[in-house]
């Protein structure tokens, strides 16, 4: 596992939606940033669940034409990667890339592999593929996807534990994860032990400038004002 975070650190991470982390990593890393993100739209399974934040367990997957394992290699595989998604310690995150030239055309995700992914103690999946079952899905697991889909078509696991690439963002194994509907970001190594710090800063930086605008009589000097605020805290 290439980072772990405290539980103070993680509890932090899931109540703040995926914005506000990336605002944080900004103020953390002292400038803007144009990577680490979902740079594409995204589909959300159930956009009243919270966050989903955990370790990537990364696959890759196929489902524009059939595996060319055998029955029995590709059962072998899929239990291999059920292992992998499950192993400890946690909180996991799946991320699947769908490497078909028209990522979708086959669902890996409905009510069948939410209910496992759950049981297993998976708390969500990331992935550029699709998701069905709408309504029936296993309560509580959120699925950040890029399309939903009637079919499950001939989607399979083709590899595990390997780097993937999911709306423009690189994962790698371990790497951890924060994503909600708005979609995802990676919380890298040199700033993980001060997110905390970063969302804190991001939320009081933000509060004089919303304080003002919501009030009566806001104009621009108001906010000339509220911005010189904001400036000066740290």
């Amino acid at each position: 596992m290439s980072i772990r975070a405290t539980d103070a650190i993680l509890s932090a991470l899931r109540v703040v939606d995926t914005p506000t982390v990336c605002n944080a990593i900004e103020e953390v890393l002292g400038s803007r940033q144009g990577a680490g993100y979902c740079r594409s739209p995204v589909v959300c399974a159930d956009p009243s669940l919270p966050p989903i934040v955990g370790y990537a367990r990364t696959a890759k997957i196929c489902g524009g034409e059939p595996s060319k394992l055998s029955k029995a290699a590709q059962r072998d595989l899929r239990l291999a990667y059920y292992r992998y998604a499950a192993t400890l310690p946690g909180p996991n995150v799946v991320v699947l890339e769908d490497t078909d030239p028209s990522p979708g055309i086959g669902a890996f995700w409905g009510e069948v592999n939410t209910a496992i992914h759950k049981g297993l103690g998976v708390v969500g999946c990331l992935t550029n593929g699709s998701f069905r079952d709408l309504g029936m899905l296993a309560s509580g697991f959120q699925i950040v996807g890029g399309s939903i889909m009637p079919s499950h078509a001939f989607v399979h696991i083709t590899e595990i534990d390997v780097p993937v690439s999911v709306f423009g963002l690189g994962v790698r194994p371990g790497d951890l994860i924060h994503a909600d509907r708005h979609g995802a970001v990676v919380i890298g190594a040199d700033v993980v032990d001060r997110i905390a710090y970063g969302i804190d800063l991001t939320m009081r930086k933000e509060a004089p400038i919303l304080r003002a605008a919501r009030a009566p009589g806001f104009d621009l000097e108001a906010l000339i004002r509220a911005w010189g605020d904001a400036d000066d805290i740290h």
